[in-house]
């Protein structure tokens, strides 16, 4: 009986491309789905301390809902570093102005916070809009449960 856990080489790490259409489905689960690809969990050769996630991208970011009292309680906060350079913006105006880093906060949040983790939030592509500029890469739908 072999006892040995299955640990990936970089060299033997293939990337595909996925789409997760974002329309009318919940910001939190989309951003896991997303989480899950980046980091490769969906995979049978997934190893915690390799990059083995593939490319994700998401459309149509501005149609994301958000479940609850969310849309007037959840407020995002970012200090410039000076004496009083809090800012601070509610989820609705977050989704007006830039529901992409809506989007891109929710899914960083859930992958390792290390260098790792840096290099995973570079494989996602987030639009607001259904079109995109990644068809030469041939990516394949990916259905959110």
């Amino acid at each position: 009986m072999n006892n040995t856990t299955y640990m990936a080489k970089k060299s033997e790490i293939e990337s595909k491309w996925y789409i997760i259409d974002a329309s009318q489905k919940p910001l939190g689960r989309v951003a896991a789905e997303a989480a899950k690809l980046l980091r490769g969990k969906h995979k049978p050769t997934f190893t915690p301390n390799q990059d083995t996630g593939d490319h994700v991208i998401i459309l149509n970011c501005s149609n994301v809902i958000l479940t609850g009292k969310k849309l007037d309680q959840k407020i995002y906060r970012h200090h410039s570093g000076y004496i009083g350079g809090m800012k601070e913006l509610t989820a609705k105006e977050m989704l007006t102005k830039n529901p992409e880093k809506a989007m891109m906060l929710a899914i960083k949040g859930m992958l390792p916070h290390n260098r790792l983790g840096r290099k995973m939030i570079n494989k996602v592509r987030i639009y607001a809009g259904s079109e995109h500029e990644n068809q030469a890469q041939k990516p394949e739908v990916w259905e959110v449960k």
